[in-house]
């Protein structure tokens, strides 16, 4: 069976090298291209399967459209994404087989699978918190993890984001209301990715977390979502798909 052509754009950076490590332990995948700032991505896309871009969000509009041109199923690792930037992600998934996911680790997918489902089990008489902590280095706050499981939250809730999302708080702020879901941002020394949903009411506390130490989780997420790409139609999934969580 001929390896699948992976092209991995962002391939200097962290995910970049974790990635290119990890494809190197799967028979099953080869990394037809490693592209970065300056090199050519245009030539390397028509040589590849599939390409998995964890370069930066302000890029996401030339992958596409490269992808695109070329009908080669797009992972997207990136965060950050502007809604119009997000509109364009949407355009291109009519014509392409796009996974767009805020984290492809598989225990972090497993960690928004059991928010839902505590959500929904416990009901509106607990507080929701989310916390999370990531290196000094990280620019964007709060985490696309974080944002997911907020996310997974207020639909649970039929609540509105940019509404209740409480981003930290400071000075008098009043009494919590019921709405409200609290988002707290930690940055410091070199932690890959911890994240804990809480849901506190009277009496007792239910804590969800997951912690990675090593990028390694992410990146084997990602080959595993670029394999499963190349099977699929044109079409938007995220790693729920990719792991059958739906």
């Amino acid at each position: 069976m001929t390896p699948t052509r992976l092209l991995i754009n962002g391939a200097k950076g962290r995910m970049g090298h974790a990635l290119i490590a990890c494809a190197k332990d799967d028979s099953q995948l080869t990394v037809s291209a490693q592209v970065d700032v300056g090199d050519d991505f245009a030539t390397a896309v028509s040589q590849c399967d599939v390409v998995i871009d964890f370069s930066h969000h302000g890029t996401v509009e030339l992958v596409l459209a490269r992808c695109v041109e070329n009908k080669k199923p797009l992972v997207i690792g990136t965060t950050g994404h502007t809604d119009a930037q997000i509109a364009c992600i949407r355009h291109a998934a009519g014509q392409i087989p796009i996974v767009f996911s805020s984290n492809y680790s598989t225990g972090v997918n497993t960690l928004f699978w059991l928010t839902r489902k505590a959500a929904e089990i416990l009901g509106p008489g607990f507080d929701l918190e989310v916390v999370e902590m990531h290196h000094r280095l990280k620019k964007d706050a709060p985490s696309g993890t974080a944002k997911s499981l907020v996310e997974i939250l207020t639909d649970v809730r039929k609540l509105n984001y940019a509404e209740d999302a409480r981003h930290g708080r400071k000075g008098l702020v009043g009494e919590r209301t019921d709405a409200e879901i609290g988002v707290h941002a930690i940055r410091g020394g070199d932690v890959v990715g911890d994240h804990t949903v809480i849901f506190a009411a009277q009496g007792e506390r239910v804590e969800l977390t997951h912690k990675a130490s090593s990028r390694d989780t992410f990146a084997r997420g990602a080959l595993r979502a670029a394999t499963w790409a190349t099977s699929q139609k044109p079409g938007l999934f995220d790693m729920q798909d990719v792991l059958g969580l739906r």
